[in-house]
């Protein structure tokens, strides 16, 4: 870690306006339509009716998955963020009326999970490794600490912390493991920050540091399902009945025996080198453990991190900086598996940027926020619809015409999470550290803060993503250092100050950032980053995209969609080395804007001669010259139905 970037700390999104083209109307959405529509989801899944029958003691009656409490956190959680930015007294109301709920829910000991309540009031603790007791419970915490930052008010944090300090009696008296679905990690950490409690940075330790030793109560519990909770979801696949005909756990290898790895549990953190198992999970864990070693100084977390990082993003993750291939288990298998009709979790880009953040602030690196922005407008973005009520739980890279989005989901916690991100997208934009200020993304915006007792206001215009033109206005009480990342895609950059072009030493210090550091009075600095088309490939070892290649522009990765095309799109063959044109389509009706397309030559296999014939010799067949055309990967499944690639078969 580089000593110089310790002391890092994002902007939090409170002192962040947002007035950009392009993320603007999308987080309006959010706000004005988005979370109005999942409470009315959250009423009609049962949701809300589950912390109602438990507040009025009832029995059974419990609704939906054993987990659905941690739906109505993420929403509480996303609201707030809306709350502390705009005055909306309706939503407000509804936020609430929930907490109300909520708190109602909550027994005199401070427990609080409406399926062990309603169902199995005396196994509680009992089935860490699937019922998700922890895992709910971090979601309340992350909400309340939300509320209560955006509204000064205690309401639901009080039930928080009551639940937390329940938690932490048990663990590690009672109860010595860990839970199945990491989450609480992150939460005790948030809280920590918010009340100085010590004891809940501590229990956030122990729960990282008990994971995949020999302490495993994940192992015994699969061992002993007639001792653990879960009956009511017993289906002889998440919880072994132990009969001969039972399904394997996710938590089993092919011999049928108890392998951690789904739930990272297969080694301690620190000695893990590959990235493993329920990809959402892994992104909790591993976000909370760069946490850690933010606020305890452990350096011996961050190595691990970084190996980590590397694995993920050198061989386990697509182009669209999606993870985890697998469907069975929702998440990562081996070294370069990166199938096209993969699982890519939205929920696990979410996690992904969670976790990215915090590894800048770790290490002041660029790639982080990199990946940030990859993720952002690609692996995260396309799992929200433009309308914003529909939804993507998995983004494969291919589609046969029958991947679509849904209103909600079963296990519905997709759509809350896409809602809470978005929300408070400002905290993703800005960075300082004791002498300046890091600008991580190009959205527009205006920023106010601190650094070193110097009052700083940057005022950003952006044009990204179709276009790599950026307006920065500057001013500061003295002098601070503004350092400007440079993207990864950027095939050349550009930056002026009142008109004076920088020098090119202050672009290439090997840090991705250009450094500018002096007095500020309202000074004009632009920057010009150079966008083409890309024509990508895989590594050799990727077998799923060997022969093929995938076009980007910025920040952005393309698709080819049939809407757009006279063929089907598997049919077509791209030159590697010809020139993508660039134009500008009015998808408005469909995704709420205009886009930048892509269109370049391609052949098609001619149709002639085929009529009555199934197989025939290469020698008798022909190709014709035609155009593809390729649109954002974001923006697809917003029309006709019909199929869908992001990796073109290549002429090269």
């Amino acid at each position: 870690m580089d000593d110089t970037a310790e002391s890092v700390e994002s902007v939090d999104f409170s002192d962040v306006e947002i007035d950009d083209e392009f993320w603007s109307p999308r987080i309006e959405t959010n706000r004005e339509v988005t979370l109005e529509y999942q409470y009315d989801q959250l009423e009609e899944s049962g949701t809300l009716e589950n912390f109602r029958r438990t507040r009025d003691g009832e029995e059974g009656g419990f609704q939906g998955m054993w987990f659905q409490d941690s739906d109505a956190y993420k929403w509480i959680e996303g609201a707030s963020y809306v709350l502390a930015k705009h005055d909306d007294e309706e939503l407000r109301s509804k936020v609430d009326e929930v907490i109300e709920l909520v708190a109602g829910a909550q027994g005199e000991d401070g427990y609080l999970n409406t399926y062990f309540s309603l169902v199995e009031p005396d196994n509680r603790w009992s089935n860490l490794h699937m019922m998700h007791e922890l895992y709910c419970a971090g979601h309340l915490i992350e909400a309340a600490v939300a509320h209560h930052r955006a509204t000064g008010d205690d309401s639901l944090l009080d039930v928080a912390t009551a639940f937390a300090d329940h938690i932490d009696e048990v663990f590690g008296d009672e109860v010595e493991g860990v839970p199945g679905h990491e989450e609480i990690e992150l939460a005790l950490i948030r809280l920590y920050r918010v009340t100085d409690e010590e004891r809940y940075l501590d229990r956030a330790t122990y729960f990282v540091d008990l994971r995949g030793t020999d302490d495993d109560r994940l192992a015994w519990e699969l061992t002993h399902p007639e001792d653990i909770g879960g009956s009511e979801y017993d289906d002889g696949a998440l919880i072994p009945d132990g009969s001969d005909g039972a399904a394997k756990s996710v938590f089993l290898d092919d011999d049928g025996e108890y392998d951690g790895r789904y739930a990272q549990a297969h080694e301690p953190l620190r000695d893990q080198t590959t990235v493993e198992g329920h990809s959402v999970r892994a992104m909790y864990l591993f976000a909370a453990a760069a946490d850690l070693a933010l606020e305890t100084g452990d350096d011996s977390l961050v190595e691990p991190l970084e190996r980590l990082w590397e694995n993920m993003t050198e061989r386990r993750m697509y182009i669209t900086g999606g993870i985890g291939p697998e469907h069975a288990h929702e998440g990562f298998t081996e070294d370069y598996d990166l199938r096209n009709d993969g699982y890519a979790e939205t929920c696990a880009a979410v996690g992904s940027v969670f976790w990215n953040r915090r590894m800048f602030e770790l290490t002041g690196e660029a790639r982080y926020p990199d990946l940030v922005e990859r993720t952002l407008y690609n692996g995260f973005l396309a799992g929200v619809s433009a309308d914003g009520t529909k939804f993507f739980y998995e983004n494969p890279l291919e589609s046969d015409g029958d991947h679509h989005r849904k209103g909600w989901f079963t296990c519905a916690c997709c759509p809350p999470n896409a809602a809470r991100l978005l929300a408070s997208l400002g905290d993703y934009l800005y960075a300082r550290d004791d002498d300046g200020v890091y600008v991580n993304q190009y959205v527009g915006s205006t920023v106010t803060t601190s650094v070193g007792g110097a009052e700083v206001t940057l005022s950003q215009e952006s044009s990204l993503p179709w276009e790599g033109a950026v307006e920065l206005t500057v001013d500061a009480s003295d002098e601070v250092a503004v350092r400007l990342r440079v993207p990864e895609w950027a095939d050349g950059v550009d930056v002026r100050v009142n008109g004076d072009a920088v020098d090119e030493d202050a672009a290439d210090e090997g840090s991705g950032y250009v450094e500018l550091r002096r007095e500020w009075d309202g000074d004009a600095v632009t920057l010009s980053l150079d966008q083409s088309v890309e024509a990508m490939v895989a590594h050799p070892n990727v077998g799923s995209d060997a022969g093929r290649v995938a076009l980007t522009r910025g920040p952005l990765v393309y698709c080819a969609e049939d809407a757009d095309n006279d063929r089907p799109v598997h049919q077509y063959t791209v030159d590697a080395d010809a020139d993508f044109g660039t134009d500008r389509a009015d998808l408005t009706d469909a995704v709420g804007t205009d886009v930048v397309t892509l269109g370049g030559p391609a052949d098609v296999p001619s149709l002639d001669g085929w009529e009555g014939e199934l197989y025939r010799p290469v020698a008798e067949t022909d190709t014709e010259e035609t155009t593809l055309t390729a649109v954002p990967y974001f923006a697809w499944d917003n029309r006709e139905p019909g199929a869908m690639r992001v990796w073109f078969h290549a002429d090269r």
